[in-house]
């Protein structure tokens, strides 16, 4: 893909995140994607052929951008812990940065059936695989209990970030994100206290 078209989708991501945050998908038209993004409606249609395929592409789209966010994340530290703070973190700012992104995978990830299921659950599946990773390094250091599979606490932990970022910028948009970063860790503490 070319620098060009890459950032024509950067664009079209986020103008359709900040129009679907107010609205969700079903309210956003192409018209609007396309004047929000400061294309030509062809655009859209040239590169994604419907509004589906746009939506299709943008969550395919988000989706990598967050686990290449995970990813690095996770390899700035050598310590596990400070490793899943990190990685946190990263999810709460890419939430922070896209929250109407986060607000369709909350609505679209847990909905049966699902428009866009076949699309996200392969999606879904590369973020558990980043979170059960981490897990599995902090339990291996005796600091999470390990009989607690590292799947089930990944897709936890992903509910979890996913509910208490929303709710932090609808509800107390005024907290620091390091608080909402430390809430988390809290509860993982709290589990690994109580396993």
């Amino acid at each position: 893909m070319t620098a060009r078209a890459e950032a024509t989708r950067r664009r079209l991501f986020e103008a359709t995140m900040r129009l679907a945050r107010g609205t969700g998908l079903a309210g956003v038209t192409v018209d609007d994607i396309a004047a929000e993004a400061g294309v030509a409606k062809g655009t859209v249609y040239y590169n994604f052929g419907s509004k589906n395929g746009l939506v299709e592409a943008l969550l395919r789209y988000g989706v990598n951008d967050l686990a290449e966010r995970l990813t690095a994340a996770v390899e700035s530290s050598d310590d596990p812990s400070a490793g899943l703070a990190a990685l946190v973190d990263a999810a709460l700012a890419f939430i922070e940065q896209y929250p109407g992104f986060s607000q369709i995978l909350v609505s679209e990830l847990w909905r049966t059936p699902g428009r866009w299921a076949e699309t996200l659950a392969p999606l879904r599946e590369e973020i558990l695989t980043i979170l059960e990773g981490q897990l599995e390094r902090v339990a291996a250091t005796r600091r999470f209990p390990v009989d607690v599979p590292a799947r089930r606490a990944a897709t936890a932990l992903f509910g979890t970030l996913l509910v208490s970022a929303l709710d932090w910028l609808v509800f107390e948009p005024h907290r620091d994100r390091a608080e909402v970063r430390d809430g988390v860790l809290t509860l993982l503490a709290a589990r690994a206290d109580t396993g």
